[in-house]
Parts: C-alpha cells; structure tokens; sequence
C-alpha cells in the first residue's frame, strides 16, 4: 500500500516510518515542515496531491496539561484537521485510519470500556479528541478511530524515557497509583493502523470505532516498577494518590480499554507490553545517575 502519515517524529508517526517498508508498504510522512495542519485545507491539498491507497493520522496535540490554556490550538490540530482529513479521503474514497485516545472517558467505570461506552471527557484535551472522533464520523467515508492509551516507545517524550532519566537521578520515586489502563507500545499501534488500513481497503464493513492497548492492566506506579525492573535499577516506587500530584488537567481514575473488537475484527490480539517494554530500554541509552 502506499500509505499517507500525518505525523513524521511523534511516537507511532516514527514506528510507521520503520515498519511500514518493512511489511511492504510505502510510507510517506508529513511532519509539520511539510504540512502545517495550522492551516485550514493543509491536508487536503497533501492527499490530493499524494494519492495515497490509505491514510494514517498520527500527529495530534497531545500536551494534557497546556491544553488546558491552549484550547484553540488543540482544537485545531485534534478536531478540524482529522476532520479535514476525513473529508479528502472520502472524496477519494480512501481509508482513514484516525487515532484517538482513552481520554474521552471520565474514568468513572469499573470494567474495560468498550467502544459503545458513553463518552464524558475531563478536560480540554479528551474534549478536542471527541470532537476529531465527531467529525471523521460525519466526513462518511470508511474510517476506523483507533483509540490509544499510555503510550510508549523509545521515542519522543513518554512515560517509560521520563522514569528512567529520574530512576537513575533519584533515590526514589513518587508515582501514582490510583489511576489505572494499559500500556501500549507504538511498535503495536503502528502496526494496528497498517492491518487496519488494509482490512479496510478489502472490506468497508469494517468501519467504526476500536480500542486497541496492551494486554494487561496496571497502575502508573505499577508501570514505574515494571519499568525499573526491565532497566535492572534498584529504584523504590512509593505508591501515592492523585490528589498528592496535582496537574492542571484532570485524569480519568480508570481508563481500561477493552480490545476485543479489534482483535475479532482484525485479528490482531492486543500486545505484550511487559514484552514490547523490555525491547524499549534495550534500544534506549542505559541510564546514567546517582541512586
């Protein structure tokens, strides 16, 4: 397939760029230098002139906390552009595979969501991540909304780089432990998206919204402790509560995804996480410090 990534050094984006050739597929990545998704018609013009077989969508405003004051701009970037994009595939009559987030859920259950779950975001981020899910469903072309949670890879700023770089610093670590989800490594999710895309293309039935994640479900501080162990660092995880991190945007308690419908409808089981994150800090620099 020859595939169109929004997004070029964003986590899945950079995964997308490696294991798309690998699986026999032609990749071309926009970044921000060669489509400013600023500008109204940006992504348009890049399909239109791309022709592509399908169309990823890997690039978005993922700031949680400066969200919160930077409405506009994450509106923009994660609700009129996916929206924009939506509408030139299905004029071509492409397939749109749009990525969003467990965010879009107040994190008031006590069960996997699944993706007929009512949505009730906490913040400006989760909110503009809904409003792209609202508009790639209206475009009415074939689109699979893909939602992510946590995750992580040895790119970019995440969760699993930010633990290492302060396991190897700090005698210890503060992490919150009453928020729960699963990790999902970016190598999986890009994969996702190019088994999407191409199920879409045979069949168009397959259409909808999907959740897709790791395996298994754990807590923040659960995750820095798996973290530390894959590193090998001795580092103590102290166990706290939300209340004792206050951040600017508020974060679901519980934001599980149940993945089952992708599996059934792709057939590509959710990951290990546990597995995919020992490959991580094997590709990562080994952390440096003082424990």
């Amino acid at each position: 397939m020859r595939v169109l990534v929004f997004g070029s050094n964003g986590q899945v984006a950079r995964e997308l760029r490696r294991r798309g050739p690998e699986a026999g597929h032609d990749i071309i990545a926009l970044g921000r230098d060669d489509c400013d998704l600023m500008q109204a018609g940006a992504a348009k013009v890049a399909i239109d002139k791309t022709k592509p077989d399908a169309v990823i969508n890997a690039s978005a405003y993922t700031a949680v906390d400066k969200a919160e004051s930077e409405r506009d701009t994450a509106m923009r970037l994660n609700g009129a552009a996916p929206g924009e994009m939506a509408v030139a595939c299905a004029a071509l009559g492409v397939p749109f595979i749009h990525f969003s987030t467990d965010y879009v859920f107040d994190g008031a259950g006590s069960r996997p969501y699944r993706e007929d779950d009512p949505v009730a975001p906490l913040g400006a981020y989760g909110e503009t991540k809904l409003e792209g899910e609202r508009r790639v469903k209206e475009a009415g072309g074939v689109f699979a909304i893909v939602r992510l949670s946590w995750v992580f890879s040895a790119h970019g700023a995440n969760f699993v780089k930010t633990m290492l770089r302060v396991g190897a610093e700090r005698p210890s670590l503060r992490v919150v432990a009453d928020q729960r989800g699963k990790p999902t490594p970016a190598t999986s999710a890009a994969e996702a998206a190019l088994v999407a895309a191409k199920a879409l293309r045979a069949d168009a039935g397959k259409a909808g919204v999907y959740h897709f994640a790791g395996d298994e479900e754990t807590s923040w501080a659960g995750f820095a402790e798996a973290i530390m162990g894959a590193a090998n660092l001795p580092t103590p995880v102290e166990h706290i509560e939300t209340k004792d991190y206050p951040t600017p945007a508020k974060r679901p308690a519980y934001s599980v995804l149940d993945t089952r419908k992708f599996e059934q409808a792709f057939g590509m089981k959710a990951p290990s996480w546990r597995s995919e994150l020992k490959e991580v800090v094997r590709e990562l620099p080994a952390p440096t410090g003082e424990n």
